[in-house]
């Protein structure tokens, strides 16, 4: 069996930010040879999230707006008693989920139409990452 790891960096601009990184984990499994396996992408901090759907600005605007409706910023939240101001960053990660597992056949991602893979960002303008780790024949 193959197996690959790379990381992903960001430190985005926004508080939040959606990030398309389907090209990124593409030269990953490029890089890897793995002609049939999956390609594991996980966000390696607890205020993100990665997840698969269209890359359509309209829908990535009503995602974010949906997020902000179920978590909205709350300075009541008991999280903050700690001394954080982040409670809504880390339940929006919830609602997004930390990573996706994503087949590979003939040496590609396998998606459906329209799929790509996104890093979603709630607690930014600081350094996070994404492994991506390639497995398979």
């Amino acid at each position: 069996m193959k197996v690959l790891t790379e990381y992903l960096w960001f430190e985005t601009v926004k508080h939040r930010d959606y990030i398309n990184i389907t090209n990124e984990v593409e030269a990953a499994v490029r890089k890897s040879g793995v002609q049939e396996g999956m390609a594991l992408v996980s966000a390696m901090h607890i205020t993100a999230g990665v997840y698969v759907n269209d890359a359509e600005e309209g829908l990535i605007e009503d995602i974010d707006e949906w997020l902000e409706k179920l978590a909205p910023f709350n300075p009541d939240y008991k999280h903050h008693q700690t001394g954080e101001d982040n409670g809504d960053s880390h339940l929006k990660s919830i609602l997004v989920h930390h990573e996706v597992v994503v087949p590979i056949t003939k040496g590609k991602l396998d998606f459906g139409t329209w799929q790509q893979i996104y890093y979603a960002e709630f607690d930014g303008r600081r350094k996070k990452r994404v492994i991506v780790k390639v497995m398979g024949e």
